[in-house]
């Protein structure tokens, strides 16, 4: 398994708080301060990932497969 490079901060934020915050609250928990870059970064890796997917296989259209 290789190693992936550090990632910098992504360039856009893909989150609504309010929306993380009501699923933790309907899920009887609590979001702790740093969970939203995490789940930003987290977004950020898979929609990278799905855009390397689909530039290898000649397209410009994001599908759901390429995730």
């Amino acid at each position: 398994m290789s190693k992936k490079k550090a990632a910098k901060a992504p360039k856009y934020t893909f989150y609504v708080k309010k929306a993380i915050q009501d699923f933790a609250k309907d899920n009887n928990m609590m979001v702790g301060s740093d969970a939203y870059e995490a789940v930003n970064a987290a977004v950020n890796m898979a929609l990278a990932d799905a855009a390397e997917r689909c530039k290898r296989n000649g397209r410009k259209t994001l599908k759901a497969y390429d995730f």
